[in-house]
């Protein structure tokens, strides 16, 4: 039998129902999607306000989230819940996120070309407005700037900067763990 497509499917229209349910557990929402075909899962990726999330917190967040939705049913259909931590090489949803990330590299994907390019690689140089300012050294042009609105996935690369970076952000506890 054939195996049955992946289908992905970015949970915007869900994110008003479910942040305030992720922000009143002690949470922020990183992003929220649906995944799978005949059976579903909704994934959870969320955070606490310092940027940290461990088991601890993706237990006590999926128990928020099917209280609430044992309670609301506010998706159809059968579906299985994944409550996650954006994990180091984190996914960039929102426009702060390019901010806060600002001087680590990225892979980013347009919606439509930009200067004839729709996929870069990437240093993280801020915002300016909503416009995302990138730096693309293979392009030759020292600051690329486009809307916020044009990203189709951003997701910051897994470099020994980006590592040293967050082991120095844990507290003693989580590097024992």
């Amino acid at each position: 039998m054939p195996l049955e497509p992946l289908i992905i499917i970015a949970a915007t229209n869900l994110e008003p129902v479910f942040e305030p349910v992720i922000e009143k557990a002690g949470f922020k929402l990183v992003r929220l999607r649906i995944m799978g075909g005949a059976a579903k899962t909704l994934q959870v990726m969320a955070e606490r306000p310092d940027g940290t999330m461990d088991v601890q917190g993706c237990t006590a967040l999926s128990h928020a989230i099917l209280d609430f939705i044992e309670a609301e049913d506010p998706i159809e259909g059968e579906y299985e819940i994944e409550v996650s931590s954006p994990g180091i090489d984190r996914p960039l949803t929102r426009p702060m996120d390019f901010s806060r990330w600002s001087g680590h590299e990225a892979k980013i994907e347009l919606t439509a070309p930009h200067e004839g390019k729709k996929r870069f690689r990437a240093t993280l140089l801020g915002l300016d407005g909503q416009d995302v300012r990138i730096r693309d050294t293979s392009l030759g042009i020292d600051e690329i700037r486009f809307p916020f609105r044009a990203i189709a996935n951003a997701k910051l690369v897994l470099t020994d900067k980006l590592i040293n970076e967050h082991s120095k952000t844990r507290t003693p506890a989580q590097q024992e763990k």
